[in-house]
C-alpha cells in the first residue's frame, strides 16, 4: 500500500512587487501551461506537412482561440453540469477560478466550438481544422490529471492492498482508506493511450471527420472505463450505477460512431458518382 506524497498544490510563489502579492502559482496552473507548450511544439511538427491544410501560423492562431476554449468552456461546463444550484445562488464565484471547479467535458465542447469559429473566420473547412487539433488534446488532458494527482484531488474507489498493491491512501480525504489512484489511470487511459492512438491514426491522410471520431469514441470509451476506478462526486453520487462522468461521455461514443460511419459511407459514394 502507498501513501499519496500530499505535495503542496503551491509550486512556488513571485513577489510581492510594488506591495502587490506574492502572487502563488499553483502546480495545477502549471500543468495547464504544460497543455498548451505541448499543443503549439506538437502543432508545429504536424503544420510542416502541407496536405493537412493548417500553417505554422494557424497553429499560433489557434493556440490563442483555444485557450479560451478550454478555461471557459472547462469553467462553464462544471457550473451547469456539476453545481448548477450552487452558482445559481452565488453567480461571481464562477469567476473565482482560483477556488476550483473545471470539468473535461465542457472543456471539449469549448474547444470544438472555438474550432469552428476559427474554421468559418478562416474561411477553412471545419472537418479539417478538427482532425488536426484532436490528436493534441489528449496531452493536455494528461497534463490536467496529473495535476489533479499532485493536488490530491478527485481521488480513486476503495481498493483491496492484496489485490490492488498500488492502492493509496490520500491523506486528503481524511479516511485512510486505500484507493485506486484513478487519477493516475486516467493520465495513462485519456492522455497517454488516446493520443498515441490519435497520433499514429493521423500520419497519413485519412477520410476527412474522422479523426475527429475517433476522438470522441476514444475519450468516452478510456473515460468509461476509467471512472469505475474514481471516486464519484460526493455531492453528485451515482444515477442508476453510473458516474456523471459516463452519462456524460455515452453521447460522445454514440456521436462519434454515427458520424464516423456517415463519414465513411460518404467517402465511398463520392467515387461512384465521379
Amino acid at each position: 500500500m502507498l501513501v499519496h506524497p500530499n505535495f503542496d498544490p503551491i509550486a512556488f510563489k513571485i513577489g510581492p512587487f510594488a506591495g502587490i502579492g506574492p502572487l502563488a502559482v499553483r502546480w495545477y496552473g502549471l500543468m495547464y501551461l504544460v497543455g498548451f507548450l505541448a499543443f503549439s511544439w506538437l502543432g508545429r511538427l504536424r503544420a510542416r506537412q502541407a496536405w493537412r491544410g493548417i500553417t505554422r501560423e494557424d497553429v499560433d492562431d489557434l493556440l490563442f482561440w483555444g485557450v479560451f476554449g478550454v478555461i471557459v468552456g472547462g469553467r462553464l461546463g462544471y457550473v451547469l453540469l456539476y453545481k448548477p444550484g450552487d452558482y445559481l445562488h452565488d453567480p461571481l464565484e464562477i469567476f473565482k477560478l482560483w477556488h476550483g471547479g473545471m470539468a473535461s467535458h465542457g472543456g471539449i465542447i469549448g474547444v470544438i466550438l472555438v474550432m469552428w469559429l476559427y474554421a468559418r473566420a478562416r474561411a477553412k473547412s471545419f472537418l479539417t481544422v478538427a482532425d488536426f487539433v484532436v490528436p493534441m488534446i489528449p496531452i493536455g488532458l494528461a497534463a490536467g490529471r496529473l495535476g489533479n494527482f499532485i493536488n490530491g484531488e478527485l481521488w480513486g474507489r476503495p481498493a483491496d492492498p492484496a489485490v490492488w498493491p498500488w492502492a493509496m491512501v490520500f491523506p486528503q480525504a481524511h479516511d485512510d482508506v486505500p484507493r485506486h489512484p484513478s487519477q493516475l489511470y486516467q493520465f495513462g487511459l485519456e492522455g497517454l493511450l488516446l493520443f498515441v492512438i490519435l497520433w499514429l491514426y493521423t500520419r497519413r491522410p485519412r477520410v476527412p471527420g474522422t479523426a475527429g471520431c475517433l476522438f470522441l469514441i476514444g475519450y468516452g470509451t478510456l473515460r468509461f472505463i476509467a471512472e469505475f476506478a474514481r471516486e464519484p462526486d460526493e455531492f453528485l453520487g451515482l444515477y442508476g450505477h453510473l458516474s456523471m462522468g459516463q452519462w456524460l461521455s455515452l453521447p460522445m461514443i454514440v456521436v462519434g460512431l454515427g458520424l464516423m460511419a456517415f463519414f465513411l459511407w460518404r467517402a465511398r459514394r463520392e467515387p461512384e458518382r465521379s
